[in-house]
């Protein structure tokens, strides 16, 4: 009689061994899929922190130069009424301040000269060299201020000199910031770019507190006479070693990979700044306006304020320069902090918020320090420093935000540099002259509400839905840029094939 196999006799060896591939097969595509995984964890994690170096180590370039030169700079304002003694003598000490503060306005008269020159190296032979150069170009002029003869020893040629060369040093500021501007902007991921792009100007405003606290530290150990006579010289000679310490910070930058990407694709060429002019009039007047007051504010308000404390405001209050050097110190740690909140909330909002702070209140706040005395100061001098920390911090982004990179160097030169020439320079020279004019020592107050006025209507102007977000929203100019560029691309190869 015929049995059938009981259901689990069904398996037989050969159907064993079949299996047994399958289930190798299937282990081994497992192994692999979590191999291949691991890999690309591996590598992708290599390739952030190989970036993740280049960020800090171009970050640490741009900031800690651009604050070793404007520490050149900004020591001219903090040391102006010595300087005014030396090389403009007369029998009335406003005479010789407004003789000064006209040498300080001269820098920014060549500025916008910087900011073109500049401008066309760093959008045609690269960010970093521009940066390069401009620490080199600031150097000689500074060292030169440090051993030039005085009105009493060579007359008028005196005053004439020391105007050359700080003009000499208008021309290497008038493309430092913009150049540490794009530079770090265009390195830093576009999600942060409100955060990293701020640094720049905390870095600037740290140059300037290095030189008021250079300026407070050498008065208290040498004494007003011997500052007079030679104390002022040591922090222009300084500027030798400052040098060095910074072409030694910037010899190692690597170029914005936003700049190889247009050198790779031949993007380049032409004249930037001409391009620019033809093709976004509107956005640099707009960019112009934006910063009056980071020119104009600022100048009035972080350096020429100790003059206005020490000689207008009665009675006299002591401290004057170390509370302008806390001010400038609580300003630099604001800066960043705006600058990571306008990659949050927009750059739009903030500027708006300050812009109309400082409008409103600047006439209440120079009436309250103009009564004298350490907290009326105090108070009135910290409100302006919160409102120009929130109008900083978001500046920088903005401006790489407005115009396209072919030629955002030129485009932000010219911009920056004609805004700070009419009223960053002149602020100190305007505000005195005010002063000396209507005898109101809140004269000034309403030069003050002018700027910031001018300022709101630039922040009011912004397209909110580009600067909701961070990173750089494609603008109406970029089709018409490209079109060109395709354009002279066309003209180049049909006059190659008539030279063939």
């Amino acid at each position: 009689m015929y049995e059938r196999p009981h259901p689990h006799n069904e398996e037989t060896p050969k159907t064993r061994a079949d299996n047994t591939p399958a289930v190798s097969s299937l282990a081994g595509f497992v192994t692999r899929i979590i191999l291949q995984h691991k890999a690309k964890l591996a590598k992708v994690k290599k390739f952030s922190s190989g970036n993740t170096g280049i960020l800090s180590k171009n970050m640490l370039g741009g900031i800690i130069g651009n604050a070793l030169e404007w520490y050149d700079f900004a020591v001219f304002g903090f040391l102006a009424p010595v300087i005014g003694e030396n090389f403009f003598p007369s029998d009335d000490p406003v005479d010789s301040l407004l003789g000064a503060f006209s040498v300080f306005a001269s820098a920014f008269i060549a500025r916008p000269v910087g900011g073109v020159l500049f401008g066309y190296i760093g959008d045609q032979l690269g960010r970093k060299k521009a940066l390069q150069l401009s620490v080199m170009m600031m150097a000689v002029p500074t060292f030169l201020v440090g051993i030039l003869p005085t009105h009493d020893s060579i007359g008028t040629l005196a005053p004439i000199l020391l105007i050359l060369l700080r003009v000499a040093q208008g021309l290497s500021v008038g493309g430092e910031l913009i150049g540490s501007i794009a530079f770090v902007a265009e390195t830093a991921p576009s999600a942060k770019r409100g955060y990293f792009s701020s640094w720049t100007f905390a870095s600037c405003y740290l140059g300037m507190m290095l030189g008021s606290l250079s300026a407070v530290a050498l008065n208290d150990a040498l004494g007003p006479e011997a500052m007079a006579e030679w104390g002022w010289r040591l922090p222009f000679l300084s500027g030798v070693l400052i040098t060095i310490v910074a072409l030694w910070m910037r010899k190692g930058l690597t170029e914005t990979p936003i700049f190889e990407e247009m050198k790779t694709k031949g993007n380049l060429g032409g004249n930037p700044l001409s391009e620019a002019i033809k093709l976004v009039p509107g956005s640099i007047f707009h960019a112009s306006m934006l910063v009056i007051l980071v020119g104009g504010g600022f100048y009035t308000l972080f350096i020429w304020w100790p003059t206005f404390l020490n000689h207008f405001v009665h009675p006299h209050m002591p401290y004057v320069s170390e509370l302008n050097t806390l001010a400038l110190l609580l300003l630099i740690i604001l800066i960043p902090i705006t600058g990571r909140l306008s990659d949050e909330l927009g750059r739009k909002k903030l500027l708006v918020w300050s812009s109309a702070g400082m409008t409103l209140l600047s006439w209440p706040l120079f009436l309250l320090a103009s009564q004298g005395g350490f907290f009326p100061v105090l108070v009135a001098q910290l409100c302006f420093t919160a409102l120009m920390g929130l109008f900083l911090g978001p500046i920088p982004a903005t401006l790489v935000d407005l115009f396209p990179p072919r030629f955002r160097f030129s485009a932000i030169g010219l911009a920056y540099n004609i805004s700070l020439c009419i009223f960053g320079g002149t602020a100190p020279l305007v505000t005195t002259w005010l002063l000396k004019h209507f005898q109101v020592v809140s004269a000034p107050a309403l030069y003050l509400v002018f700027l910031s006025g001018l300022n709101l209507m630039g922040a009011l102007a912004l397209p909110s839905a580009r600067f909701i977000r961070s990173g750089h929203t494609p603008t109406s100019v970029e089709p018409k840029v490209k079109s060109r560029i395709i354009a002279v691309k066309k003209l180049g190869n049909q006059r190659q094939g008539l030279e063939d």
